[in-house]
């Protein structure tokens, strides 16, 4: 699968902020999705992950009740809806994909994602 993220931009604190990924390839369905982040400087850390039907969802904790993700699995995208965003959310923002077929859940750690999109940025100023 590949994945093409996009919706980062500037924008002032306490702004929304919708990101998106679009996935081309087979059996999106399939797929485990995930959004994480990499601030300049500090390792690539976890925002938000669903499972493949989407109704199950974990947050880091930095973004619980800010932060939403939701999958499209006929239009095959996932978004993350962000809001009342803080200076410290400011990093570029991955999407990830993974497809295990024995398991319906979350993954939260980077290292069970195989496949990765580009990277949007988002900046926000305070």
């Amino acid at each position: 699968v590949q994945l093409q993220a996009s919706g980062g931009g500037l924008v002032q604190a306490g702004d929304s902020l919708r990101l998106s990924c679009a996935a081309s390839g087979r059996s999106f369905s399939s797929y485990a999705m995930g959004w994480f982040r990499q601030a300049p400087g500090k390792e690539r850390e976890f925002v938000a992950a669903l499972n493949r039907s989407g109704v199950g969802k974990y947050y880091a904790d930095s973004v619980k009740g800010r932060f939403s993700i939701s999958r499209d699995n006929a239009e095959t995208t996932v978004s993350l809806h962000m809001n009342s965003l803080k200076p410290e959310d400011t990093a570029v923002y991955y999407c990830a994909a993974v497809s295990r077929p024995s398991y319906t859940g979350i993954y939260s750690s980077r290292r069970s994602y195989d496949y990765w999109g580009q990277g949007t940025l988002v900046t926000v100023s305070s």
